[in-house]
C-alpha cells in the first residue's frame, strides 16, 4: 500500500506542476517515468483521485482518448476553463470575466453554471497565430 501512496504523491506533484495541461496516461507515464509507474497504475490512481475531487476526466468531442485535468488548486474551483484544441493547454479565465458570463447566464436561463467544471474549448491566441 505505500507504494500506491508514494505513487500518488508523486502522480499529484505531476499535475501540479502541468496544471495548465490535459494530460492522457502515456503523456503522465513519460512525464514519471516508466520505471516509476505503470499506464495501468496512472488510471487507478486518477479513478481515486477523480473520486476525490482532485481530478476532472475529460474526452474531446469525436474522440474517445481519455484525458485528464488537475482541479485541486483553488482556481480550478473558482474559473471557467478554456482549453486549445491545438496545443492542449488549458487556461484559466479571468475570475471577472467568469463571474460576469456566469451572472448572465444565471440571469437569462436560470442554469447555475458550475465553474470548476466547465471548459469552453477553442484555439488559443498563440495557436491560432501560428
Amino acid at each position: 500500500m505505500e507504494y500506491s501512496t508514494r505513487q500518488r504523491k508523486d502522480l499529484i506533484m505531476t499535475l501540479e506542476r502541468h496544471r495548465d495541461e490535459t494530460l492522457s496516461a502515456d503523456r503522465i507515464v513519460d512525464l514519471l517515468g516508466k520505471d516509476r509507474i505503470s499506464r495501468s497504475a496512472v488510471y487507478r490512481n486518477m479513478s481515486a483521485l477523480e473520486a476525490q475531487g482532485c481530478v476532472k476526466r475529460v474526452t474531446l468531442p469525436g474522440s474517445k482518448r481519455i484525458f485528464f485535468r488537475y482541479t485541486g488548486a483553488e482556481e480550478c474551483r473558482t474559473h471557467l476553463h478554456l482549453e486549445c484544441f491545438k496545443c492542449r493547454k488549458t487556461y484559466h479565465m479571468d475570475a471577472r470575466l467568469t463571474n460576469t458570463l456566469i451572472e448572465n447566464v444565471m440571469r437569462d436561463s436560470g442554469f447555475d453554471v458550475d465553474s470548476g467544471s466547465t471548459v469552453l474549448y477553442g484555439i488559443c491566441e498563440k495557436c491560432r497565430n501560428n
